[in-house]
């Protein structure tokens, strides 16, 4: 399933989307989690500047 999204991205208007990857620390347990998004080329800073 990956290679699907992979080979979609690459070819087209995927060009101008990246996938982000966010550690999350959770307020409860201190655990870490990751947050895992698709996001346009001119947002990533706003996503990862989110908490």
């Amino acid at each position: 399933m990956a290679k699907k999204v992979v080979a979609t991205l690459k070819t087209g208007k995927g060009k101008d989307f990246t996938k982000v990857i966010k550690m999350v620390k959770s307020p409860k347990t201190g655990a870490y989690s990751f947050k895992e998004e698709i996001v346009h080329n001119d947002h990533i800073k706003d996503f990862l500047s989110q908490k």
